[in-house]
C-alpha cells in the first residue's frame, strides 16, 4: 500500500486472517526512490496486488522496475476503497 489506500488495505488483510487466509501487507512511505530491498520481498510471494486510487501508476512503477507479474486493482471513482470491497477482491484472486 501506499498513501490513502493503507487503512482498507489493513482491514482487507486482518479479515484475510480471520478467514485463515496466508497475505501480507507492504506500505510503501515513498514512492521514489524505492526501497532498496522491495524488488526482494515481493519476489517472496506467488501474487503481488497493488490496490490503488488511480490509474495503477504504482503498479506500473513496480513492474517497470522489478519485472515482476503483478495484479493491478486501479480505481478512479471518486470514494476510496472500502475493507469489505477489498477483501472481496482478494477472496477472488486467491481463490483462482
Amino acid at each position: 500500500s501506499w498513501g490513502s489506500t493503507y487503512g482498507a488495505i489493513r482491514s482487507a488483510v486482518e479479515r484475510c486472517h480471520n478467514k485463515g487466509m496466508k497475505v501480507s501487507q507492504v506500505h510503501l512511505r515513498n514512492i521514489w526512490p524505492l526501497p532498496s530491498d522491495l524488488k526482494d520481498v515481493l519476489s517472496k510471494f506467488d501474487k503481488v496486488v497493488l490496490p490503488e486510487l488511480n490509474r495503477g501508476q504504482l503498479n506500473r512503477l513496480i513492474r517497470a522496475e522489478y519485472l515482476i507479474d503483478t495484479i493491478s486493482l486501479p480505481k478512479i471513482q471518486g470514494k476510496p476503497y472500502g475493507g469489505a470491497e477489498l477483501f472481496a477482491h482478494f477472496q477472488k484472486i486467491l481463490n483462482a
